[in-house]
Order: structure tokens, then C-alpha cells, then sequence
């Protein structure tokens, strides 16, 4: 009995004994998970890598067109004239190369300008092309830049209407052919493709792509090699030719949009008795839009619309009740658009007239060419809530201080500027020849090919 009880207590001891180191070992695994676990860390070596920027490329679009002149073929293009083309650069390595013309007869000037980098440094360089027609069927002023290529564009002032000879003009400046879709926004949605072969400016009439739109908006969308695309347009009146006009292309639909040195020009009759229209498309959903008009170095609006836009459908609004002098145009949309406002100048019985662009916020140094033809402003605002200095380097040069959100008017001459605007502004070249014919032509400033950002590579 005494041995049995012996191996009771014997047991009952390493039971208790077992029961203590598990809990003990609970007690010490929770702490550890409690408590913060030693660490190894072998932090990888970086590099940072800044690539070299590419060599900046523009393309010139060359011979303006004529459309119609033979009765019996009347697709038939002929080039009416050659550009004056202005070309500058800070760089010293400037290469120019032509591109082909193969559905113009007696085309000539179409061409891509190559500014190579060097020291690594984005070259800049800028170009302009300007023209003025007196013949029977052409008569007025078209200027426009030298334009870098791109995937997509909107077409937005294109007319073809009774009188309205409106030519699309697609530029390859690659070596490989490009594929490009055409979408049409109108009454009805209609869609194209054409091949545009390296090196290459081929034209379309755009009756040809949007038949049957009163005011139609295009949308070019570029795969396989980029490219430039432009609206030449002219048009003709009861048989009298009355203005012509080169028109860029615009980047992606936006919910603000600024318009700057649109020129009222008042003739007193029509709906449209000063001259600007304003043309909108929200390409995917419907809004509404708020139109505001400042007169130039207005801090206040001189007018404001409310314009309901339908999605896909192009829309039109006569701004009246203008005085003779410069606006600019701000929009502010619930949904993405695209926008452009058509100027004319009306003199007796000649006439001239020029689609005007949005302007982009831009920053940096822009380098930009003011050809000849009609004297020239720069416009500029200010895009933010702080006063900002911008420096204008060139044929002439000055120092423009622009109060928080304000504007300013600056007179250039012909030739070639540089811009430097250390925060964000708008701004556009407008030309206008108020003696003998008139003239007029106008383009925002874009910003050139960014500089592409630093790579962290780890090692």
C-alpha cells in the first residue's frame, strides 16, 4: 500500500511538473509574440538614372490646297501657294527632311524639322508657317506652328457647309506607315480608316468623311507610327472667296477650358454681328456648361452662358453683344469637352476668319516663332492663386509680372521668342492685319516634349 501511494505521488509530482513547464512555454511563446522579434535587413542598392531626352521633332504642313478648280474631277487637290516658312532653333544640330505629297498637284513644303539633343538637354526649337491668297476661289491669311506628331487629336472647327472647302490633312513623319481612324461626332456617329505611308502627308476632303453634319467634330485617333493633323479650310460666299484658315488639332476633352485673344470684330448685322462663335462637344456624356467672357484685363465676366451639351452632338453659340476688341473665353463643364471659337473680320466687302484653340496650362521654357504677315500679341494668364513673373526672351524682351489670376497683352514683332514661366499660365499668339485686306490667325503656345522623369533602378 505504501508503494502504491509512493507511485501516486510519484505521478501526481510530474504531472504538476508538466503542467507548469506547459505553462510556462504558453507563458514564453506569448511573450515572444507579444514582444518585437529581432530583425534582419539588407537595404538594396539603388541607381538613379535620368534618361536622355529624345530629339524633338515638329512637321510642317506645306503647299495650301486647292479643291475644285477642275470641274470634272472635283477631288482634284493643286497647291495654290507656298508658306512662308520661319524656322529657329538654339540648337546648332538642325536636320529638315520632305515629306511626300502624292494626291496634290504641284505640292511642295511639307516637311518634318529635327532639332537632335545634345548635352542632354531637350532642344527646343520652333517653327511657323504663313500664307496669304488673293486669287478668285482663295483669299485671305492662314498662319499657323510647326507641330509636333501625336496619337490623338480633335478636329473641332471643320465646316461643310454650302461654300465651306475643308481639307484634313494627316502627316507621318515616322518610319512606319500609320493606321488612323477618323470618328465623326455629329446627328449621326460615322467612323473611317485610312493608311497614312512613313514619311507622308496625305489629304482628305472632309465632306468626304463626315457628309451630312452640319457642324461636325472630329476625332483622329493614331496607331502604329503618330501623327499630325490639321483642318485647312476656306470658304466661299455667293461665289466670292472670303477667308481661309489652318487649324490644329486639340489634346484629351477637358472639364476647364481656356480660350485666350479671341478678337471681336463687329460688323452690326447677323446673329453672329461679332464675329465669334463658340463650338462644344461633350464626346461621351451630356453636360452643361458654364460660358464666361472676359474682355481683355477684365477680372470680371463681360458675359455668361449656360449651354446644355447632348452627348456626341456638336453645339454652337453665337456671343453677341460683344465690343470691337479681345476676350478671353473660360468654360467649365460638368463632363469632359472639347471646344474652339471661330473669329471674323469683316471689312466692306472682303473678309478673314481663324479658329482659336484652347490654351493649355504650360511651365518651363517654350520656345515659339511669330512669322510674318500681320501684326502680333502674345496673350497670357495667370492659372494660379499666386502672382507670377514670366520672362519673355527674343526679337524683343520683357518682364511681364501677372497678378493672382491676371492677364496681360504684350505687342511681338516677327521671329523667334522664348517664354519662361516658372508656375502655371496660359497663352496665345494672335495675329491681325486691320490695314488693306484683312487678316487673321491665332494659336495657343503648347508646352514642348516633357523631359522624361528620373528611374530609380535597385540593384
Amino acid at each position: 500500500m505504501k508503494q502504491r501511494t509512493l507511485r501516486l505521488a510519484a505521478t501526481g509530482a510530474r504531472i504538476a511538473t508538466g503542467a507548469a513547464v506547459a505553462v510556462a512555454c504558453v507563458i514564453g511563446v506569448t511573450t515572444a509574440v507579444a514582444a518585437p522579434w529581432p530583425t534582419l535587413r539588407n537595404e538594396p542598392a539603388t541607381t538613379t538614372v535620368v534618361p536622355v531626352p529624345g530629339d524633338t521633332t515638329l512637321v510642317c504642313n506645306g503647299s495650301f490646297r486647292a479643291l475644285g478648280r477642275d470641274s470634272g474631277q472635283a477631288d482634284l487637290m493643286v497647291s495654290a501657294g507656298l508658306p512662308r516658312l520661319v524656322i529657329d532653333t538654339q540648337q546648332d544640330a538642325l536636320i529638315t527632311e520632305p515629306l511626300d505629297m502624292p494626291d496634290v498637284t504641284g505640292g511642295e513644303g511639307a516637311q518634318t524639322v529635327t532639332a537632335r539633343v545634345q548635352e542632354r538637354d531637350v532642344p527646343l526649337v520652333a517653327a511657323a508657317e504663313s500664307i496669304r491668297l488673293q486669287e478668285e476661289d482663295l483669299r485671305g491669311f492662314a498662319a499657323a506652328p510647326c507641330r509636333s506628331a501625336g496619337m490623338r487629336h480633335w478636329l473641332v472647327g471643320g465646316d461643310i457647309s454650302t461654300g465651306a472647302s475643308d481639307i484634313i490633312l494627316l502627316s507621318n513623319p515616322g518610319s512606319v506607315p500609320a493606321t488612323v481612324d477618323l470618328t465623326v461626332y455629329g446627328v449621326q456617329r460615322a467612323t473611317s480608316t485610312t493608311i497614312v505611308p512613313p514619311l507622308t502627308q496625305i489629304a482628305l476632303p472632309l465632306a468626304s468623311v463626315a457628309a451630312g453634319q452640319e457642324r461636325p467634330v472630329v476625332e483622329v485617333v493614331s496607331t502604329g507610327s503618330p501623327v499630325r493633323a490639321t483642318v485647312q479650310s476656306s470658304f466661299t460666299r455667293t461665289l466670292e472667296a472670303v477667308g481661309i484658315d489652318l487649324q490644329d488639332g486639340l489634346g484629351a476633352p477637358q472639364e476647364q477650358l481656356t480660350i485666350l485673344g479671341v478678337r471681336a470684330l463687329p460688323d452690326g448685322a447677323g446673329d453672329d454681328a461679332t464675329g465669334v462663335v463658340l463650338r462644344m462637344l461633350a464626346p461621351d456624356s451630356e453636360a452643361q456648361a458654364v460660358v464666361r467672357v472676359y474682355a481683355e484685363g477684365a477680372a470680371e465676366a463681360t458675359d455668361e452662358y449656360t449651354v446644355d451639351l447632348s452627348a456626341g452632338i456638336p453645339s454652337e453659340i453665337a456671343l453677341t453683344n460683344l465690343a470691337a476688341g479681345a476676350y478671353d473665353i473660360r468654360i467649365e463643364a460638368a463632363e469632359p469637352v472639347v471646344a474652339a471659337a471661330k473669329q471674323t473680320y469683316r471689312a466692306e466687302r472682303s473678309q478673314d476668319y481663324s479658329w482659336m484653340l484652347p490654351a493649355p496650362r504650360l511651365q518651363g521654357v517654350v520656345r515659339f516663332e511669330v512669322p510674318r504677315g500681320a501684326p502680333g500679341s502674345l496673350f497670357l494668364r495667370n492659372a494660379n492663386p499666386e502672382p507670377v513673373t514670366v520672362t519673355l526672351e527674343g526679337v524683343d524682351a520683357t518682364t511681364i509680372e501677372l497678378d493672382a489670376g491676371g492677364t496681360a497683352t504684350v505687342p511681338v514683332k516677327a521671329g523667334a521668342y522664348t517664354l519662361e514661366a516658372p508656375a502655371a499660365v496660359h497663352a496665345a499668339v494672335s495675329l491681325l492685319g486691320e490695314s488693306g485686306a484683312p487678316a487673321i490667325a491665332g494659336w495657343p503656345l503648347w508646352s514642348p516634349p516633357a523631359t522624361q522623369q528620373p528611374i530609380i533602378v535597385h540593384h
